[in-house]
């Protein structure tokens, strides 16, 4: 009879429970103790709702409505946190509800950017995570008071800071228990109950109730020392923020709103690319409740934020505002190998414009980006450039461009080896290295090779001519050692002529 992983973690905490009794039945010593009392950090908040909206302008674009919602409500949190630490026991405000936040819109419009760079710029815990991870039970996939303790883990183990973080849950649509429309699913329900009890306010215990070693770690500390310290974190002051991309929710909203009846059709012809955020900007309660939350869950997310789409102007506004993490970070890659990349308006334009047609909103750019520069990324840091401009030509064929920059690098290491070593310089016809090109990749040599198997007669010929330039056709490469030969012929007499003259000058 196969034994499934639940009930196997019951039987380990059984054990463990039943060891810990028999510890504590066995020694009149032994006594539980909560730890040392954790005091409300000193924590400190000194940012006004525009400042922040100002911050985060900066660098997400598109979303100006949604910043000023979401900065708005972050400050107040926060800096409602900071007056209620000064206020005496009976002016605080029981059982209120935290400004927690709901951020609906599609993949890629910046909903995990955004939460990021404010935890960033207010310098409090930041824990993310996908709700898809989580289980009921907590003993297949993750249990929610998990995020608690990452929290402290990212607090580098101070508890009172961890209780002023932010917790970030991803893809909370997934948890949703009918949003197949067909069916409840009492697991995903039972996710939303524990998230909900987090959300407000509870107690969690630092060491996992389901954690095989914390158990035994504890049971040998009580049987050592004779003392058990349960460390808790109270989540009364952690933010929590949810977002999703609610497929199908637009279309509960649509069917509730009577929505052919009002003209929508018309708006959604015209502004095509905006309609779904206009749509999902009339969500309400109800509606969340119809795609499978309960309603104590959205109760405790009280802010609904819904971010805009993006479509291919505002990918081109992303690429164009200096602060593109896009285009620095390229940018970056590249001055790691002592090279400055720099984009034209044209080529920013273009990658926007493939970018949009992935439909996957601003993380298409990190992917056109990659597509077109990689290559470039690769060769050219054992090239001889120190300035790469990516245009127009080089978007549209990346292949072509990369070749010229090869051979134009090949060109000057030819020449300058040729140039010191003679003291002549060297000019190519374009035939000449296009000839040069194709005989490198049938004999699988380098374009500096070929040029050296070619050309290693032709200082002396060139210093016999006394000329300090000389060009390099393509009947040169086509018959190197002829054309030499035809060439000292036809310019020999002409020269010994001329120095004569001048000598008797």
């Amino acid at each position: 009879m196969s034994v499934s992983s639940s009930d196997s973690q019951k039987k380990f905490d059984e054990f463990f429970q039943s060891m810990e009794s028999d510890i504590f039945a066995n020694s009149d010593s032994v006594h539980k103790e909560e730890g040392p009392p954790v005091t409300e950090s000193n924590f400190t908040f000194d940012f006004k709702p525009e400042e922040l909206e100002t911050h985060l302008n900066k660098y997400v674009v598109g979303q100006e409505h949604s910043i000023e919602v979401i900065a708005t409500k972050v400050c107040t949190h926060f800096n409602r946190m900071k007056l209620e630490q000064s206020l005496p026991e009976d002016e605080r405000v029981a059982g209120s509800i935290k400004s927690n936040i709901l951020l609906i819109g599609p993949t890629g419009v910046g909903k995990t950017y955004i939460i990021k760079l404010i935890a960033d710029k207010i310098g409090v815990p930041f824990v993310k995570a996908d709700a898809t991870k989580f289980s009921e039970t907590g003993y297949v996939g993750g249990d929610v008071e998990d995020l608690v303790r990452e929290l402290v883990h990212e607090a580098d183990e101070d508890i009172a800071k961890a209780e002023y973080g932010i917790i970030y849950l991803d893809e909370v649509d997934k948890i949703a228990s009918s949003s197949t429309g067909h069916s409840i699913d009492v697991s995903r329900s039972g996710v939303q109950r524990n998230l909900l009890k987090l959300m407000e306010e509870a107690d969690v215990d630092l060491k996992t109730p389901h954690d095989l070693a914390s158990q035994v770690e504890a049971a040998m500390e009580a049987q050592r020392t004779g003392h058990v310290k349960r460390k808790k974190i109270n989540t009364k002051n952690i933010l929590f923020i949810c977002s999703g991309a609610f497929s199908g929710l637009k279309d509960i909203i649509k069917k509730r709103m009577n929505f052919q009846a009002i003209g929508f059709d018309s708006l959604d012809k015209e502004h095509h690319n905006y309609s779904e955020s206009l749509i999902l900007g009339e969500t309400r309660t109800e509606d969340l409740l119809e795609y499978g939350f309960e309603s104590e869950f959205i109760g405790r997310l009280p802010v609904t934020v819904v971010l805009n789409d993006v479509d291919e102007e505002v990918l081109y506004q992303i690429l164009k505002n200096k602060y593109s993490t896009v285009v620095n970070g390229k940018k970056l890659d590249f001055r790691a190998y002592g090279i400055a990349l720099s984009f034209t308006d044209g080529a920013l334009r273009l990658l926007a414009k493939r970018a949009a047609a992935e439909h996957t909103g601003a993380r298409g750019l990190l992917s056109v980006f990659e597509k077109v520069l990689i290559k470039y990324e690769k060769i050219m840091p054992s090239l001889h450039y120190t300035e790469l401009l990516v245009n127009s030509e080089m978007v549209e064929n990346p292949e072509r461009k990369l070749k010229e920059l090869l051979i134009n690098d090949n060109i000057k290491g030819f020449r300058a080896d040729f140039f010191a070593a003679h003291n002549i310089y060297l000019e190519f016809e374009d035939d000449a290295l296009e000839l040069i090109q194709k005989r490198a990749n049938v004999e699988h040599k380098s374009f500096k090779a070929i040029c050296e198997d070619l050309f290693h007669d032709y200082a002396y010929a060139i210093k016999l001519l006394k000329q300090e330039k000389f060009t390099i056709t393509a009947a040169a490469v086509e018959d190197s050692a002829g054309y030499i030969e035809r060439y000292i012929r036809e310019n020999f007499k002409e020269t010994h002529t001329q120095s004569e003259s001048e000598n008797q000058t």
